[in-house]
């Protein structure tokens, strides 16, 4: 039977599978060829050969361990984010840093910047995180832009969507006459055409391709927006290499991270989804975990193809919002409906800021919330369903750090145990590149309809054009959005959307 938790007393962590059923049976036999490729990966050995790529976020923590020059490298960009930090500090001029990034640019630096967050933080932390055009101007509205710093983040230095609101926010702050570059800083490849572009900003940060986005909190995409809004960037590092030290272990039983994966592995039905992982933080500081995880799990092992190219639509999906949120949510059917999911409450011992008067006699706040999370533990369990319980002394950088560390283990043993590469996203690539011969309809329907008004399905049969039903919706829907917009295209609606006819006014 499984044993039943893990605890750091002085990490602060804890881990309970009491109340998830999981058979401990050969979880050490089948973790000893996934500990050997984890200190392979750790050593520099080739972990993403789709890309040709390293896979070093666990240097960040140790760049003692990391292979010739990084470790340098490492320090020195981390340093170079501490010292622009405190010069910026230092001019008491900015209020606020606005992060441009999507994906792992954006969902790490969130969840530290929410959780952590104080009153007193050195510089309010905002995010464009999505080319939505009401998105960003609503962000960029609310803010004064002569006190706002802007931090461009991206790998590549061309993501689309990081790069559409760039574009956005120099337009802002051209029309209120700000100056762009001296309140800018990029954070990018070396030789990325981002950072060619910063040439003349106030500052650029080297990125390195062996960090992967969803694994790139602890390199300078998430320290530069922590140490900017005042975080404790050393104690986030020093949790998260205090648990690298706990899960680079080879022993099963002293390693939360393999506990975890093999937890995964079994309730999931080895990969096939047969339950979803649902998060239940009872802490609103925690309620972006679930979006964090879904990037970081979810990319990394959802994958068509195993490591030896046989199919096997590998995954497992997260969701989750927070307790006791859910008491009034979706707890009824994770109660009462089909076995589909392993619930994960997060539990925080610590109240921070404690209520001075009682609820009710003899009970506050944190009372109510801690017999919620017990009593919904309970039902679950009562109704045969399953449960991990991680639960933290307190909620700092330290055990945050620990946090971010213990799930990035469990996601690349766990991906190691179902044999798929947990570090390329073939995906997203895909779906970047139907995305952009989508966009590429644009010009070609501007075109046809200098002939005159048309359907859709016409307005491509003129252009040469044999449409499949794709293409047909998106050119339907591109035209529509054209003519709400009011931008060259007016639709005369028809009884049915494949007879509306489009034309230039």
């Amino acid at each position: 039977m499984s044993r039943q938790a893990w605890r750091d007393l002085d990490l602060g962590l804890e881990l309970d599978f009491q109340f998830a059923g999981v058979d401990d049976t050969g979880a050490a036999s089948a973790l000893a060829p996934v500990f050997q490729e984890m200190a392979a990966l750790e050593s520099g050995a080739m972990a993403n050969r789709d890309e040709g790529r390293q896979v070093g976020h666990y240097w960040l923590r140790a760049p003692a361990l990391a292979p010739g020059e990084f470790g340098d490298q490492i320090v020195g960009v981390r340093e170079l984010c501490r010292t622009l930090a405190a010069a910026i500090h230092a001019e008491r001029r900015f209020e606020t840093a606005l992060v441009l990034g999507v994906g792992g640019s954006a969902l790490g630096p969130q969840l530290v910047a929410d959780a952590l967050a104080e009153p007193d933080d050195r510089l309010a932390v905002r995010f464009l995180d999505n080319t939505d055009p009401d998105g960003m101007a609503r962000v960029l509205g609310r803010l004064d832009l002569d006190t706002t710093l802007v931090v461009c983040i991206s790998k590549s230095g061309g993501t689309p969507e990081t790069r559409n609101a760039l574009v956005e926010t120099q337009a802002a702050f051209d029309r209120a006459g700000v100056a762009f570059a001296p309140q800018a800083i990029a954070v990018t490849g070396e030789g990325s055409r981002l950072w060619t572009e910063a040439e003349t900003w106030r500052a650029r940060v080297p990125m390195w391709d062996w960090i992967g986005g969803r694994t790139s909190v602890t390199s300078a995409v998430g320290l530069l927006p922590a140490f900017l809004q005042g975080i404790d960037v050393d104690g986030l590092l020093e949790g998260a290499a205090r648990m690298d030290v706990l899960t680079r272990g080879h022993d099963y039983a002293t390693n939360p991270a393999a506990r975890m994966a093999w937890a995964w592995h079994q309730l999931s039905g080895a990969g096939k989804n047969r339950r979803a992982l649902v998060m239940l933080p009872y802490r609103d500081r925690l309620v972006l975990l679930s979006r964090y995880l879904q990037q970081l799990v979810m990319e990394s092992v959802g994958k068509r193809y195993d490591r030896d190219g046989n199919e096997v639509r590998a995954g497992l999906t997260v969701y989750g919002n927070k307790g006791s949120t859910d008491q009034h949510a979706y707890v009824q059917q994770l109660r009462d409906g089909p076995d589909d999911h392993v619930v994960t409450f997060v539990h925080v011992l610590d109240d921070g800021w404690y209520g001075a008067e009682d609820v009710e006699p003899g009970v506050d706040s944190g009372d109510y919330l801690q017999g919620l999370f017990l009593g919904t533990r309970r039902a679950l369990h009562e109704s045969g369903h399953p449960s991990i319980t991680l639960s933290l002394r307190q909620l700092d950088a330290v055990r945050l750090g620990a946090v971010i560390a213990l799930y990035e283990r469990a996601v690349g043993l766990f991906a190691a145990l179902i044999n798929v590469n947990a570090y390329d996203q073939p995906g997203v690539e895909a779906g970047k590149r139907a995305a952009g011969e989508v966009l590429a309809l644009k010009p070609v329907l501007l075109a046809a309809l200098a002939e005159g008004p048309a359907t859709a399905a016409e307005l491509l049969s003129r252009a040469g054009r044999e449409a499949d039903a794709h293409e047909l919706a998106a050119a339907q829907a591109l035209l529509w959005r054209l003519a709400v917009n009011e931008r060259g295209v007016f639709v005369e609606p028809g009884e049915s959307a494949a007879h509306d006819r489009f034309g230039a006014p």
